[in-house]
This record gives structure tokens, sequence and C-alpha cells, in this order.
């Protein structure tokens, strides 16, 4: 039995020469969906919320508290960021489990793509919170030798960002899919069960490492924001 390579996407067909592939597809797909439920929830909010809209708040509010934990800061200017991230992470591991459905994040473009928004994320906050010149000299920090090595640090945790998504998220679809032809369709269902479980850890991981690196940008410019706010009466 041959399988298919993990680094190359089926193509559904092409937009001029811009071949179109089945994980752009889906990735159109999940955010088409978060965006219509995105509207659909928020579109009529009451001050004393229904089922589905504290269970949003709830969500919205659990991920503002990580944010401020972990990176020690105000979560609003990052919380539409982090939450996004997560929330997409979360549905698109999750489609692996619709029969026929190969999920974008077990492809390196699409991790790629991520990772290069969190590394763009992490130059835009730290520019912004210390200024261009303070945030430049960061990198010489404790010492002017070591900074060739916090640059190249900036561009490699970036790519294991990357790396670790894929390898996970791959070898999982790989492993159900392995099991299912072999198998049949009611042994793998406690794997697929797994496969949720592992999905919602990834996207926690990657959204958790995008805050510690954004965090670890910003430095020292978020101890007084973190602190204005817990004097306020």
């Amino acid at each position: 039995m041959r399988f298919a390579s993990p680094l190359a996407s089926h193509v559904l067909f092409a937009i001029g020469p811009v071949p179109i592939s089945q994980p752009v597809v889906t990735t159109w797909g999940i955010m088409a969906a978060l965006t219509i439920a995105s509207w659909a929830v928020t579109r009529r909010l009451a001050l004393r919320p229904g089922r589905a809209q504290a269970a949003i708040e709830l969500i919205v509010e659990t991920i503002s508290t990580q944010v401020r934990e972990t990176m020690e800061a105000e979560a609003r200017p990052y919380l539409p960021l982090i939450g996004t991230i997560f929330l997409f992470l979360l549905v698109a591991n999750w489609s692996s489990l619709i029969p026929g459905v190969e999920p974008p994040t077990a492809t390196l473009e699409t991790d790629a793509a991520l990772a290069l928004i969190v590394f763009g994320a992490t130059l835009w906050f730290g520019i912004r919170a210390l200024g261009a010149k303070a945030y430049l000299a960061s990198f010489a920090r404790p010492s002017i030798l070591l900074a060739p090595l916090n640059v190249v640090e900036l561009f490699t945790r970036s790519f294991s960002l990357m790396v670790r998504l894929f390898g996970n998220v791959m070898s999982g679809v790989f492993m159900i899919g392995v099991v299912l032809s072999l198998a049949g369709l009611l042994i793998p269902i406690p794997l697929m069960a797994l496969e949720m479980l592992t999905g919602a850890v990834q996207a926690y991981i990657f959204g958790a490492l995008a805050m510690v690196f954004i965090g670890s940008a910003i430095g020292e410019a978020a101890i007084p924001q973190s602190s204005q706010q817990e004097s306020l009466p």
C-alpha cells in the first residue's frame, strides 16, 4: 500500500497560474465558519446572557486570564490575536475527524504561515512597547557578544513552532489513516477521541508559546501595565 507524501498537497483547481490545494480550501472554509459563527453569537448580546453567550464569555475570559498570567500584561491588546490563533487551530485540528477532510495544520504551508504570523506579531508588539531603538538594543542583553545568538534564536524558535505543530498533527492524522485502513471503522474511534484531545493540546501549546514569545519581546514594558492595573481600586 502506498501513502502520499506528507509534504505533498492535493490540488483541487487553479485560479489562473495559481494552484489551489485542499488545505487552502479547508482553511477558507474554517475562516468563513468562524466568521459566521462569531457574527451569529455576537449580534444579539444581552445583559443577561443565554447559554451560548455565557459559553462564549467563559472562553473569552479564560483566554484573557491565560494571557494576563503568561505575559504579565493587560490582555486586551493581545486577546484578538491569541484568541483567533487558538480557535482557528482548535477547529483546524479537529477538522481531521470529518471524513475526507485533511486538516490544514497537517501541511507545512499552513504551519509556516501561522509561525510567520507569530514572528511578525513578536516584532510588532516588541517595537510598539519599547520603541525600535530599545527593542533592537534588547538583543544585546546581557552582553553585546550574545546579539548574534539572540537574533538567530528569534528565527529558530519560529521554525521550531512550525515543525512542532506540523509533526504532531500530521503524525496523528497518518496514524488514524493507517489504523482505519487496516482495522475498519469501529477500532479507530478511541484514537479519534485521542486525536481530539491532542488537537486541543496542540492548539493550547501553540497559543501559549506565542504568548511567551510576545511577552519576552515586550519585556519590562508589560510590568508597569500590570502593576498599574493591580493598584487601581
